[in-house]
């Protein structure tokens, strides 16, 4: 693609010459001719010198001497340049012979059916949507426009998927919260989950992700939040817009999540409570407790940022200060005796 027709394409200002051509996107360290490249952190610009790049993606400021395209947000710039140098192939509208639809599912002009995928009864597929091999769509489930279901994964009954959702392999969206209640002999009893899940528009869930279907309303996952591999939202769990969870986060079930979240790997919420909008949680935090909005945590309880760096960087010295303190114990007893 020629340089001025990727710069109008991503809405960039050119630097350079326009006529030259870039063929695909790679990391500034290893780019070459051809190849568009970006500066995203300040630790890289020191390549933006030395780069044999054809073109680079930069903030302003930043001198090289391969073509610029200039932004503010280089990241986002690479991501969108990605989008339109490497476009995904998508697979040609119809409906494998190995498929089996319901004869009362409804399925869009341009939808795509692969090998072994199972439509059942009632359910439904919007326009240009993609069902990869052996997705499974219950009865009375959703999905809608453009949206992309890889291989096995599995939509239950009633839940429902918006427009531009992404669902990588393996994610079971629907199945059965853990709900269980206890008698007095303590054998544990099935709750049943009636209620659904409901996936707002442009939603991206990863791979082995599993949203549990509520008991009796929904559990609802918020336009434009992003859950990563083997991310766990429990029932009746409900999530606000433009949310992260990086991998391994666990959602009890009943918590409540607000908009603009940042929750680091391995992150542990617990039912019943709520995480107010714009929080950040550092890896492996464990939030036992309602968190205002804005906060940024880490630990175990959670507490702020910084008493927990504090008390990070204090723990080696633990042993050491515990030693003194018995040593210190032990000349005050020493003198408290001689009195």
């Amino acid at each position: 693609m020629r340089l001025d027709d990727l710069a109008l394409g991503l809405g960039l200002e050119l630097l350079g010459d326009g006529a030259l051509e870039v063929r695909r996107v790679v990391g500034i360290e290893k780019a070459g001719p051809g190849d568009l490249s970006f500066v995203g952190h300040p630790r890289y610009a020191g390549h933006a010198a030395t780069t044999r790049a054809t073109a680079l993606i930069v903030p302003p400021g930043v001198e090289t001497p391969a073509a610029r395209l200039v932004c503010a947000n280089p990241y986002l710039a690479y991501a969108r340049a990605l989008a339109l140098l490497h476009p995904q192939p998508l697979p040609p509208p119809g409906v494998h012979p190995s498929a089996q639809v319901d004869p009362t599912a409804e399925l869009g002009p341009g939808v795509h059916v692969g090998p072994l995928a199972v439509v059942g009864a009632g359910a439904r597929v919007g326009a240009r949507s993609v069902l990869h091999a052996q997705v499974v769509l219950y009865p009375g489930a959703a999905v809608g426009a453009d949206c992309r279901l890889h291989a096995a994964v599995q939509v239950r009954e009633g839940c429902r998927l918006g427009d531009r959702v992404v669902v990588q392999n393996g994610a079971v969206i629907g199945a059965d919260g853990f709900g269980f209640a206890r008698d007095e002999q303590g054998r544990y009893h099935k709750i049943p989950q009636v209620g659904v899940v409901v996936i707002e528009d442009d939603v991206e869930i990863g791979a082995l992700t599993a949203v549990d279907r509520s008991a009796t309303a929904e559990t609802r996952i918020g336009r434009g939040t992003k859950l990563d591999n083997l991310v766990q939202i429990g029932h009746s769990v409900q999530v606000g817009q433009d949310t992260v969870m990086a991998a391994q986060v666990g959602v009890a079930g009943s918590a409540r999540i607000g908009s603009g979240v940042m929750l680091g790997g391995q992150v542990g919420i617990a039912g019943h409570i709520s995480v107010g909008d714009g929080v950040v949680a550092v890896g492996q935090t464990g939030i036992t407790g309602s968190i205002e909005a804005g906060r940024q945590i880490a630990g175990t309880p959670a507490m702020d940022v910084r008493s927990w760096r504090r008390n990070a960087a204090l723990a080696p010295r633990l042993p050491e200060l515990l030693r003194r303190v018995r040593e210190l114990e032990r000349r005050l007893a020493a003198l408290e005796g001689k009195g």
